[in-house]
């Protein structure tokens, strides 16, 4: 039997996850969870780059058991995944700070989306973590060497650094390290309910995996649609809709979205029917989701055992990643000769009683 390849790709636990994630990589990681060997990490060390204060450190077990229960919920099987809590593998500091030394500050401030977090986190410099932040995720998901990385588009970048960092050390000392290739999932970014940005939970324009029936009505009633349409009867723009995007995504029923289109297009279908639709499609969506929820939810501490297992499992694969780097980098030998120095001097004292 071939050994599978592996994937490498996760969350920051902010809490629980929204649509926009499922179809930019869960959607993916579900697909491959058979053929590939699968690490998905929750990435607990990259919330201190902008949420460094001890409220927000806080929270992290917390969001780490809701992200984990959403995983299970659509379907991620710990049978075959690997579920871990970063800053529980030790291994990743001192990789980083390996990886730190293989990549310039230019190059760094080069990436778009550092700029964007800085935005988004209101902050008035950038701290050094963050600027560090793409290279502690190549760390990341150099450490189980993946071979492939399903991430939403604004992460692209960031693993093309990846690539170049492991091209650079497998150059200036051995062949440790595979270079991954990048997946984008088939809806890169998806627009929130507000049509104004991606979704996102902070910019409260998000619709959670987790949401139960009501909630997901409320929301989709609210969506932003064509601006220029003040009344059923004038012809709307459907093209950059966010209620038809969702539809085109959410709904299976072709033919009736087909169908709104063309009506909207017309002018002769209200907002109120387009979305009483929508609304029913995304909560058939999600009703196994909220199924498998539930389970894993009355299952008293499933969920914190399949981070436990999951993070034992990432620590055992750390600790031999290490091991090779450390022994191509040549720094395991200067601790051997030391060690054995000094070990065979201390014999000789001990035998002559001067100990």
């Amino acid at each position: 039997m071939t050994e599978k390849k592996r994937i490498l790709t996760g969350d920051r636990p902010t809490g629980q996850l929204h649509l926009g994630h499922y179809v930019g990589s869960l959607q993916n990681r579900l697909k491959l969870q058979s053929t590939y060997e699968c690490y998905f990490i929750i990435a607990d060390l990259h919330m201190l780059t902008t949420k460094p204060t001890k409220a927000d450190i806080e929270q992290i077990s917390n969001n780490a058991r809701d992200m984990a229960l959403d995983y299970l919920a659509c379907g991620i099987d710990p049978h075959k995944s690997v579920i871990y809590l970063q800053s529980a593998v030790h291994e990743v500091y001192e990789l980083n700070l390996f990886f730190e030394n293989l990549v310039t500050v230019p190059r760094l401030q080069r990436l778009p989306s550092l700029k964007d977090m800085v935005r988004s986190a209101n902050l008035d410099e950038m701290p050094f973590g963050l600027l560090g932040y793409p290279v502690l995720q190549t760390a990341d998901i150099l450490m189980p060497r993946a071979h492939l990385v399903p991430v939403g588009k604004d992460n692209e970048a960031h693993v093309e650094l990846t690539r170049e960092i492991a091209r650079r050390f497998n150059t200036l000392y051995d062949e440790v390290f595979p270079v991954p290739d990048v997946l984008v999932g088939d809806v890169p970014t998806l627009v929130g309910t507000d049509g104004q940005a991606k979704m996102s939970k902070s910019l409260g324009n998000a619709i959670m995996l987790s949401d139960d029936v009501k909630t997901v009505e409320k929301k989709v009633r609210g969506m932003f649609t064509d601006p220029n349409r003040i009344r059923a009867d004038v012809p709307g723009r459907v093209e950059g809709n966010p209620v038809f995007i969702y539809h085109d995504i959410f709904n299976p029923r072709k033919d009736e979205v087909e169908d709104l289109k063309q009506r909207y297009r017309e002018g002769t279908v209200g907002d109120v029917e387009v979305k009483e639709k929508l609304s029913r499609a995304i909560n058939q969506f999600l009703d196994p989701i909220r199924e498998k929820r539930d389970y894993y939810e009355s299952q008293k501490g499933l969920v914190d055992e399949v981070i436990y297992e999951g993070t034992l499992k990432m620590r055992e694969v750390a600790s031999q990643t290490l091991r090779d780097a450390k022994k191509a980098m040549g720094l395991t030998g200067a601790w051997n000769r030391i060690s054995r120095k000094a070990e065979d001097a201390r014999k000789k004292r001990e035998k002559l009683g001067q100990s």
